[in-house]
Parts: C-alpha cells; sequence; structure tokens
C-alpha cells in the first residue's frame, strides 16, 4: 500500500517551492486562487481562472529597476557649472602698458607666499584669480586687491578690497531719521507709571567713503565662481562692539549675530567691522616706499592720506628681518589706526551747540572736559606695536631659505594670526594678506563681558513706603479719641 501520507508532504513540499524571479510559491498562489472564486462566487470559473491568476500576481509585483533615479544637481556640481564659465574667455581687454594694472600680479605674489608656506595651493590660487577678473567685469574699478580669506563653520569667505574709479561710486540711501513720538494730549494720570528721562547719546556719524575706515569697498564671496557680494560700510558703533565679542563666522552673511553688548547687524556688518580692525593692526609696508605730500602745509590736522616716494631706492632683506637682534624696523603701517570710538579721525560725542553763549560759565566749569583720542598716526614704524605676551609683535623670515638672493620676506603678525606681508624685489613690490578666523589672538579665554548694575528705580520716602497696621489696642484709643472730641464739639452746640 502507497503512503499516501509522505506523497501528500512531499507534493505539498514541491509545490512551496518559491519562485527565483517572483519569491512566490505554486502553493500560495493556488490557495489564493481558490480562496478569489470562493469569495467572490465567479460566474463560469473555468473560464476566468487565468484572469484571476493574472490579477493576483500584478498585485504582488514590484516595480524594481537597476537603474538609480535621477536627483537634483547637488551644491558641488552647480559650483563646478558657475566655476567652468571663469574658463570661458571673455571679451578681448586693451591692455595700457602705460597705465596702472586694476589686479597686481596675482599668481606672482601667491608664489611668494607659497615658498613661505602660506597660501593655496596652484589651483585654488588661479581660479581667485579668475573670480577676481571675473569682479572686476561687475563694476567700473581703479584697483582690486585679493584681501584674504576668513575660514568659516560652514563656508568660507572670499574678501576683494576695491576702489572705485572716481565718478563711479554708487550714492548711498540717504537714511530717514524716525519721527518723535507724539507727546499725549490732555492732564497727566497721576496713576501712570513715571516715564523714564534718559535720552542715548546719539550715534557717531560713519565715516563715507574714501577716508578712514571706509577709505575702501569689500566684496565677498563663499567660492571662486560664487556671485560677488558687497558689504557695507562699517559704523563706528558695530566697530566699537565687535572689539568687545568673539564670534565665529558661519559662511552666510544673514546670520543673526546674538551677543553681549548685543551687536546691531547681522554677519554681514559684523564681517565687515572685522575687516576693518584686521586692516588697521596688519596692512603693513616697506618704510620709505610711501611719504606725505609735501604740499599739504596742515600740520595742526594729522595726516591721513600718502603719496609714493618717487626717491625711494629700495630697502634690502637685513633691514627687512631681524638682523641687528632689535626687530624688523623696516615696515611700517600705511592704513589710519582706529581709535577706541570706532573712527580713524576723532569726533567730540558732545558737540557744543553753535547758538550757545557764554553765559553758564559755572556750568562749563562742571563738565568735564573731553580728552581727545590718540593713537599711532599713519606711515608709523610697526616696532612701536605692543607686545604679544611679552614677545615681538611680528616674526619676520625669508619666503625661501634655499635661494635666499632671489628670495622675498614675509612678516607674520603674532596679534592677528593669518596676516602676513611680503617684500620682495628690494621693497619695490609689496603684499599683505590674511588668511584665518578672522579673531585676535589672546592667551585668555574668552569671557562675555559683565552687564552692568541695575539702577536704583527711584528714591524710597514716606511716600512709597507702605504703612504699618495698627493693633486693636490703639484702634481703641483712636475711636476713643474721637469720640471725645464729638462730645466736646455738640457741648459747644448746645452753648
Amino acid at each position: 500500500m502507497a503512503n499516501t501520507g509522505s506523497d501528500f508532504e512531499s507534493a505539498k513540499a514541491y509545490l512551496l517551492q518559491a519562485s527565483s524571479k517572483t519569491g512566490t510559491n505554486m502553493y500560495d498562489h493556488l490557495t489564493g486562487i481558490i480562496s478569489k472564486l470562493l469569495d467572490e462566487q465567479v460566474q463560469n470559473p473555468v473560464d476566468s481562472l487565468e484572469e484571476i491568476s493574472l490579477q493576483l500576481k500584478s498585485q504582488k509585483f514590484e516595480d524594481t529597476t537597476t537603474i538609480q533615479p535621477v536627483d537634483e544637481p547637488s551644491g558641488q556640481v552647480n559650483l563646478a557649472n558657475s566655476q567652468e564659465l571663469l574658463y570661458k574667455p571673455g571679451e578681448e581687454e586693451e591692455i595700457d602698458e602705460e597705465a596702472e594694472p586694476v589686479i597686481d600680479d596675482f599668481l606672482e605674489e601667491m608664489k611668494y607666499f607659497q615658498d613661505a608656506g602660506i597660501g593655496f595651493s596652484s589651483e585654488e590660487t588661479f581660479r581667485v584669480f579668475l573670480a577676481l577678473k571675473q569682479l572686476q567685469t561687475q563694476q567700473s574699478f581703479q584697483k582690486i586687491r585679493f584681501w584674504g580669506k576668513i575660514n568659516g563653520l560652514k563656508k568660507d569667505y572670499l574678501i576683494a578690497e576695491c576702489i572705485y574709479t572716481e565718478g563711479e561710486e554708487p550714492q548711498p540711501e540717504e537714511e530717514e531719521e524716525p519721527e518723535p513720538e507724539p507727546e499725549a494730549e490732555g492732564e497727566p494720570d497721576e496713576d501712570a507709571p513715571p516715564k523714564s528721562q534718559y535720552v542715548a547719546p546719539k550715534p557717531l556719524p560713519m565715516e563715507e567713503y574714501g577716508k578712514g575706515v571706509n577709505k575702501y569697498v569689500y566684496y565677498v564671496c563663499n567660492e571662486p565662481g560664487a556671485p560677488w557680494t558687497v558689504l557695507p560700510h562699517a559704523t563706528p558703533a558695530q566697530i566699537v562692539v565687535a572689539r568687545q565679542i568673539k564670534k565665529y563666522f558661519t559662511g552666510k552673511l544673514d546670520t543673526k549675530i546674538e551677543s553681549y553688548p548685543p551687536f546691531n547687524g547681522t554677519e554681514k556688518e559684523y564681517l565687515r567691522a572685522q575687516i576693518a580692525l584686521i586692516s588697521s593692526d596688519t596692512v603693513i609696508s616697506p618704510l620709505g616706499l610711501y611719504t606725505f605730500d609735501e604740499e599739504d602745509d596742515d600740520e595742526e590736522e594729522e595726516k591721513d592720506t600718502y603719496i609714493k616716494n618717487e626717491e625711494y631706492e629700495g630697502i634690502g632683506n637685513e633691514k627687512l628681518l631681524d638682523a641687528d637682534g632689535e626687530g624688523p624696523d623696516g615696515w611700517c603701517h600705511h592704513v589710519q589706526h582706529i581709535l577706541p570710538q570706532g573712527r580713524c579721525k576723532w569726533m567730540n560725542p558732545n558737540p557744543k551747540p553753535e547758538d550757545e553763549g557764554d553765559d553758564d560759565e559755572d556750568e562749563e566749569e562742571e563738565e568735564e572736559e573731553i580728552v581727545p583720542e590718540t593713537g599711532p598716526s599713519l606711515l608709523s614704524p610697526i616696532m612701536q606695536d605692543p607686545q604679544v605676551d611679552g614677545l615681538p609683535a611680528w616674526s619676520p623670515r625669508l619666503t625661501n631659505e634655499h635661494n635666499k638672493r632671489f628670495a622675498g620676506v614675509v612678516i607674520s603678525s603674532n596679534i592677528w594670526p593669518g596676516a602676513h606681508g611680503l617684500s620682495y624685489a628690494k621693497g619695490f613690490k609689496f603684499q599683505n594678506v590674511y588668511i584665518g578666523g578672522g579673531h585676535k589672538y589672546s592667551s585668555k579665554p574668552y569671557s562675555p563681558p559683565q552687564p552692568p548694575t541695575a539702577q536704583v528705580e527711584f528714591a524710597i520716602d514716606e511716600s512709597v513706603t507702605e504703612t504699618v497696621d495698627p493693633t486693636r489696642e490703639e484702634e481703641e484709643i483712636f475711636e476713643a479719641e474721637n469720640n471725645a472730641k464729638e462730645e466736646d464739639e455738640e457741648d459747644e452746640d448746645e452753648d
């Protein structure tokens, strides 16, 4: 007798074998067909068998493909497309060999920096040069200089220092002064809280373009080929606060600056303030290359302009280096020092009105006399710079120790790490560059300044002191005295 149990198990096992293509098996498929026929009571089930089978197969079908979906172009692809435009030749320029070039020999200057271990790779250097050429076509510039690169948490900033062609400067927009709040009409409310009598001091005016901290205009971009964005002019209030805070750059100009003291602006304004502070302390040139104009005979006022010295005969590397052990005395600052009030040229914050007479002499004597702020003058030697933790403010070295005959001199700032000066060709050629995080050196960890002490709201006297409730004994005495007074007044009325 045949073993029907084992035959059934063998047949079921055969039907349960999964397909290598779809992953289903005949047993489940037939079970599904029979269940569907019984549930729906299909007429002519024999004729509908194939159709029901196809329906069940289509329900289990998965649309799989080995072709990956096409996503939107990534940021790197968009950057590559924008940088591709840098390499496309533009319109041919008419080169005037006698005129000073708008962009100096940037590739040669960066080659000297690279020999000293500063700067970018050759490929990135060339892309930055093409980006500067692209900027030149966007506006009429007299001069464009690569100021440097500030590293950010998400993106970096490439910064170009520019001078507009005379007469082509964009006109600044006039700021509308806020209208004063109208005073409330009618009698004052006795229960109204007292109003503050404090009047905020008027902010110092911003130095106009071409003077002081706004002598140059700055454009920034995140990568070569990315669009250039012009930075606003720096205001004294922003520079004062920027000196007191320390914020890492993110690479996004619209990032809000949250700090104490509060900074009025976004990362765009903070970046511009830091550029002004770095330039004021670290932009240097060989001593004697620039001089003051002799035609400017105004000796009382501090000079803020200079001209190229036609009698300059050059300077040796020994003078630019610390050859005598006393420091590199062949360099000078050719950017004005920024005073504590945030301007290069001092301005009295409390000017005396012109129509004020000399009647109140006593009041004038009581007022403290404001002493003008002073700082290092223009073209002052870097030897006067303060030391950094007992070390010199600058560290000079040759760009190439193995080729001293043709090497230049690089000098690095210890006050602003990342700021470097370069001089070669006997001091007739020089350049400055900054590559760093945009912060000043400090041996101590940064700690925000403490907020000022809270002011006393008002003087405490009887008008604001709460009275003490009387005891029951005091109330009885008070009532007895009042009753006695009322009885005496009634007796007087009867008489």
